[in-house]
């Protein structure tokens, strides 16, 4: 494998990390923005991130197999078409202010990041020897993380106007100035949307016309597997865990701008930016996280961070004025290492079975499709601070299946989310 074709292989898989990072981050911006644009409530609003996650469970597999069948670069290249297709599908929709259209945007996006997430995990830990892999794939999730933290930051300024009318201020509009207002919020998703766009068309562009290094691998193992799966319960309790995480994660970030906003009063804009901040954390964590797993086992540490996690949403859904913003700031900080540590808990001792079992694994990412949703109907029948019991009761299977754990002492951190 030539070496300096090698390095710029990695250079360019890393960009995929901070793009899908990019993408996905965005969703807790969107959540506000088009809710106040469509006229949404909050149950509605969440169909924003179910229309992004359940994409993982139902193309996951067909992924898999189109990049089996075919090649990494294939996968990667069909993956970024998809993604920038779906951005400039936004333009449409924010002209005509249809929902269902930016949901279909937001599904052909998300299927573009599952070919991505697919192609690019597997093909970053085989673009060098294998002594290194795991220092690689930490290389690239750190940009996943930088993106984490960006997007929200840019989001909140380039899209997000600052201005929320309330019920009574949009009853005295006439028809036409309030259609007018409605208008120019949906239209603030366009041009940042086209530039997203152009930018994957660009980075697609590139990898087509980049001689990328194939790489050969003996899947011959995997296909008897799958019949014996159904035997390893801790694969499922893992799946199950993953199910819950997603689906917490997505909810304490995709609400967090209404949360912070009925709380505590802070504006749209200065909660995106505190979002940022609490991305950051997240980021910081992982790190951290890392560095901890060195003295203390991964399972009892997830066990700790769970425990961190139900104390933290218990104080955010009581208390009142800055507290409960900050104990979310603090959830984001401690959510850092829950998905690469129960991923690589599920996957353990497989064997032959490892990558099939992998691949449900990523398929409980459908939770970012479900809770939310959950989430929505709860803060519609009561308060959004109440809401965030919903989160709250998600950390328990996941302390269940960290104690289930306990006597593993080390794993290797393998996953991007």
């Amino acid at each position: 494998m030539n070496p300096a074709q090698n390095r710029f292989a990695i250079v360019i898989i890393t960009v995929l990390f901070f793009l899908w990072g990019f993408a996905l981050n965005l969703n807790p911006i969107l959540i506000p923005h088009l809710k106040k644009a469509c006229q949404l409530s909050d149950a509605q609003s969440a169909l924003i991130d179910s229309a992004s996650y359940i994409a993982y469970f139902v193309v996951a597999l067909p992924a898999g197999l189109f990049v089996r069948r075919y090649s990494y670069k294939a996968g990667i290249t069909l993956g970024l078409l998809l993604f920038a297709f779906g951005t400039f599908l936004f333009y449409p929709a924010a002209e005509q202010r249809q929902y269902s259209l930016f949901l279909v945007a937001l599904f052909v996006i998300a299927t573009g990041l599952t070919l991505l997430e697919t192609s690019a995990n597997p093909y970053m830990l085989v673009l060098g020897p294998a002594e290194s892999a795991t220092q690689r794939l930490n290389f690239a999730q750190s940009f996943n993380g930088l993106a984490a933290f960006l997007a929200p930051l840019l989001g909140g300024t380039f899209i997000l106007s600052g201005r929320t009318l309330s019920a009574s201020e949009q009853q005295a509009m006439s028809p036409e100035q309030l259609d007018t207002y409605l208008q120019a919020e949906a239209s603030s998703v366009q041009l940042p949307f086209l530039i997203i766009g152009m930018i994957v068309l660009v980075v697609a562009v590139l990898i087509i016309a980049t001689r990328l290094p194939a790489i050969q691998e003996d899947d011959a193992s995997s296909q008897a597997a799958t019949g014996s799966l159904l035997s390893q319960k801790n694969l499922w309790l893992g799946v199950t865990a993953q199910f819950f995480y997603v689906g917490a994660q997505v909810c304490v970030s995709s609400f967090f701008i209404r949360f912070v906003n009925q709380v505590a009063g802070i504006g749209e804009k200065t909660a995106a930016f505190l979002l940022s901040g609490a991305l950051l954390g997240f980021m910081i964590g992982r790190f951290l996280g890392t560095f901890l797993m060195r003295f203390i086992a991964p399972p009892r540490l997830l066990a700790l961070y769970s425990v961190f996690n139900v104390i933290l949403l218990i104080v955010a859904v009581l208390s009142r004025g800055m507290i409960p913003v900050y104990a979310l700031i603090g959830v984001e900080f401690f959510m850092s290492i829950m998905f690469p540590t129960i991923f690589a808990l599920s996957i353990r001792d497989l064997g032959s079975k490892t990558k099939v079992g992998s691949s449900f694994v990523i398929m409980a990412i459908v939770g970012g499709a479900v809770f939310p949703v959950i989430m929505g109907h709860v803060s519609d029948l009561s308060t959004m601070q109440i809401a965030y019991l919903v989160p709250t009761v998600c950390f328990l299977p996941i302390l269940y299946f960290a104690v289930k754990n306990f006597s593993v002492k080390r794993v290797t951190l393998m996953a991007s989310h």
